[in-house]
């Protein structure tokens, strides 16, 4: 036996007893002033006895107030087992690390307050008037694009032609864009033009909505631009794969593009020209970073920062000396998905398949009550991971319901419930048949990444064969992460489950990854009272909260009820950040923006 697989199971076996012990983690908050800072106190980030951290222990800003060089350098790294996709368009991109390497160069349109309401203090402004559903956008003076030309109204009326053209094959279509007066008309080829969209002048648009409500200045609105006079004589089917998206990509935030490793990295430089004022940086480089080499890449110095530390790394190296860790609740969660349909693209739904394999509540119930994400959350990640309930998550603190009564940890009530739906270990070999009496054989894809993919993978499925379910890897293995997504997206027939994450963004409507008609609705499943209460959610009764909440309190149940996937862990973001580094923070209140981000020493602080 090889020397990871003996690893391996010594791990499994520690997880699986410690799993009706483990609790959650505890606060150890100290009062210490910060300094010179002085805006908020230290706080510790030492595990308590049992070696389990809490987000609360963490600050959210870096403390570095020194003075910044005025030419300098960072370099930031985005962890990732794979290569960089190359899609760096905000309007084509489906993977996190492209999204990390467009956010350097290229920004939305408005920004946002900490309840990630647009405001006005972006590069555009917006009004509405007394119905709630005609908008019109202003976008400011002196706002351009890298080449020099003017981010322009007709820009980011183009981009709506682009993302609801037919040929559009991106994941950004979907009911926030259909909400658009005329969209699913020009989108079903049935017109060329889209009615609720008008260019008033050269900064400004007007879009009218058939529905009002709170999602459509939390991310109703798309804020992203398209440059009309780089992509305006492509063919859309073109666009993603075309220089202006691979190689030269353009945009109008505070550094372009200089070079691309295909794969591996991105160097930009300054925009002198930048709308906010100078960046503090002359230049920033981004680089993949391998989860394996991420501690060796910060105590050398190889990078000033990442994007996200891996938590199953972080009790080890918590007093790096060289860095800062920051921490805040991520706008993220983990699941595992069950494959109950497919989309039909020529119809622009999902096609939901009563006949699927996964197509029993009753199994995927069984499924939940099997494992203990609380042991996971402890186990493999510290408690930097922790049981995820509701699908509304923490993160939105105005919608979350911590009351909704969801499965957990209990392996007999799996069991009575397949024993009572009728799943039998009929020919004795310790796994369950169907109902109908037939092998049944769960085909569970995982991806890879970090040192726990590959264990909590194991878990799952050992934690489902305690209960009799003869769950087993697709292909045998964990798959890349770019060939993982292509699959789930395609609807391969190899797939019957899948442990996926989803990013929020900071709009808490679900209907993203949950209505009936959005492609990332990769459960492909919905029903009529789905379909209605995220309709409901967004309407215009529900910019008063407490309607929106009750709304959505009702939504939450009904995925408990009907289970298309069942969240696992909710996730703590945790950022090492070089002590060179100033003006970097997490904090959602915060002013600080991306281009104020400086170094004060000219090469980044190595550990001691």
């Amino acid at each position: 036996m090889r020397k990871t697989s003996k690893w391996l199971l010594a791990l499994m076996l520690v997880l699986l007893l410690a799993l009706a012990a483990c609790g959650g983690g505890s606060d150890n908050e100290s009062s210490e002033d910060k300094g010179d800072n002085g805006s908020e106190d230290n706080k510790s980030t030492e595990a308590n006895e049992d070696g389990i951290f809490h987000i609360d222990d963490f600050n959210m800003t870096a403390s570095n107030n020194g003075e910044e060089l005025e030419n300098g350098s960072l370099t930031y790294g985005i962890v990732s087992d794979t290569v960089l996709e190359g899609t760096f368009n905000f309007n084509f991109y489906s993977g996190n690390p492209d999204y990390e390497v467009i956010a350097w160069f290229d920004e939305p349109l408005f920004d946002s307050d900490a309840s990630y309401t647009y405001t006005q203090d972006g590069a555009a402004t917006w009004e509405v008037d007394d119905t709630g559903k005609v908008y019109t956008l202003q976008i400011k003076d002196g706002v351009n694009w890298h080449d020099g030309e003017p981010v322009t109204a007709e820009d980011w009326e183009f981009v709506h032609y682009v993302i609801g053209h037919p040929d559009y094959d991106g994941i950004r279509y979907g009911s926030d864009f259909e909400n658009i007066e005329g969209m699913k008309e020009y989108h079903d080829g049935e017109t060329d033009t889209i009615s609720g969209i008008k260019v008033i002048d050269d900064k400004t648009l007007q879009i009218t909505f058939k529905e009002g409500g709170p999602s459509l200045i939390t991310g109703g609105i798309w804020p992203y631009a398209l440059p009309k006079h780089v992509f305006g004589d492509m063919d859309v089917k073109e666009m993603e794969e075309s220089d202006a998206v691979r190689k030269n990509p353009i945009g109008m935030g505070p550094y372009k593009v200089e070079s691309i490793v295909p794969g591996e990295s991105v160097v930009l430089k300054r925009n002198e020209d930048y709308w906010r004022g100078t960046p503090a940086l002359e230049e920033v480089t981004v680089k993949v970073v391998s989860p394996s080499t991420v501690v060796q890449e910060l105590k050398t110095g190889g990078v000033d920062m990442v994007n996200s530390f891996p938590t199953d790394q972080f009790l080890d190296n918590a007093n790096m000396s060289n860095v800062e860790f920051l921490g805040s609740i991520d706008n993220a969660y983990t699941y595992i998905g069950f494959k109950l349909g497919k989309w039909d693209a020529e119809e622009g739904q999902v096609e939901v398949d009563p006949n699927a394999k996964m197509a029993d509540v009753n199994l995927r119930r069984a499924m939940w009550y099997a494992v203990d994400n609380n042991a996971v959350g402890d186990n493999f990640y510290n408690g930097l991971r922790w049981n995820a309930t509701s699908l509304i998550i923490p993160f939105f603190p105005e919608y979350h319901n911590p009351d909704i009564e969801t499965p957990t940890h209990d392996p007999d009530e799996a069991n009575r419930i397949l024993d009572e739906a009728g799943y039998e270990d009929v020919d004795g070999d310790g796994f369950r048949e169907t109902p109908d009496g037939e092998k049944l054989v769960i085909n569970f894809a995982s991806m890879s990444g970090g040192d726990t993919a590959e264990p909590l993978a194991q878990y799952y499925i050992q934690s489902w064969g305690a209960v009799g379910l003869n769950v087993q890897l697709v292909d045998g293995r964990l798959l890349e992460f770019n060939s993982f997504y292509d699959r789930i997206k395609e609807d391969d027939p190899e797939i019957d489950i899948f442990q996926g994450a989803w990013g929020t963004g900071t709009d808490v409507n679900p209907a993203g990854i949950f209505a009936g008609n959005s492609n990332a609705n990769y459960p492909r499943w919905t029903n009529e009272e789905n379909d209605q209460l995220l309709a409901e959610g967004s309407s215009m009764k529900a910019m008063d909260t407490e309607y929106r909440k009750e709304v959505y309190d009702k939504w939450q149940q009904l995925m408990v009820d009907n289970i298309p996937l069942f969240p696992t862990l909710y996730r703590a973001k945790i950022v090492p950040v070089n002590n060179r580094v100033t003006n970097y923070t997490l904090d959602p209140e915060s002013d600080l923006q991306r281009y104020q981000i400086g170094v004060t020493e000219e090469k980044a602080e190595a550990a001691e």
